[in-house]
């Protein structure tokens, strides 16, 4: 399953010039939450052995990752493609009302600017100019999810594509740092990794095709 599902996900080596970091940095766990974090943002217990660790994922996936995440990297994307500056700030202040946010608001904070700031060069293009000015003025956060939907829009790349790679690299994410504390090994990694994202696919499609409210 992990090859045949792997040429259709846009996995970060397969995307081409300056987007590649951008995926594989806002599309992992790395400098941005603890597993410990989220466990606590969704109620789930310590993560000890393979079947704790299989049901934090999926308690992840159930509540963070599909009901705000993806879809927050969807309006970004929207906003940005429709040139959309007020409406993108807009959400941005939005987010900061979502609890789900709030166990790792700094982190999602820090590494966005991070990523908003790499954006800079592209100063000419009016949205990147005025949220940047929106984040230095305090007006908005620079969300990592938004700052990604954003700079997949800027880069023309395929909104379907980038949500997938987001999925598979956040989930990935997690698995491979509690890989070396629970001792799994490569094959129970991938077989983990397949289990718990099969659905995925079939949950950005229905987002894909769902009218989201702005």
């Amino acid at each position: 399953m992990w090859k045949q599902l792997k040429p259709a996900l846009g996995e970060p080596a397969e995307w081409r010039g300056d987007c590649r970091p951008l995926v594989e940095q806002l599309g992992s766990t790395a400098g941005l939450a603890s597993l410990a974090e989220v466990a606590a943002s969704v109620r789930t217990t310590s993560v000890r052995d393979l079947p704790s660790l299989r049901r934090f994922l999926h308690d992840y996936q159930k509540r963070i990752l599909l009901p705000v995440e993806l879809p927050a990297i969807r309006r970004a994307f929207d906003h940005t493609s429709r040139h959309e500056v007020r409406e993108l700030v807009g959400f941005d202040r939005q987010m900061a009302d979502e609890p789900a946010v709030k166990p790792f608001a700094e982190a999602s904070r820090r590494v966005g600017q991070c990523e908003l700031q790499k954006l800079r060069p592209l100063r000419d293009e009016r949205i990147v100019r005025r949220y940047l000015e929106a984040v230095e003025c305090g007006e908005a956060h620079a969300w990592h999810t938004l700052v990604y939907g954003l700079t997949l829009a800027l880069y023309s790349m395929p909104l379907r594509q980038g949500l997938l790679g987001y999925g598979f690299q956040t989930t990935r994410g997690f698995i491979r740092p509690a890989a070396k504390l629970l001792h799994l090994s490569a094959a129970e990694c991938r077989d983990l990794l397949d289990e718990v994202c099969a659905t995925l696919p079939a949950a950005v499609e229905t987002l894909i095709g769902s009218r989201v409210v702005a």
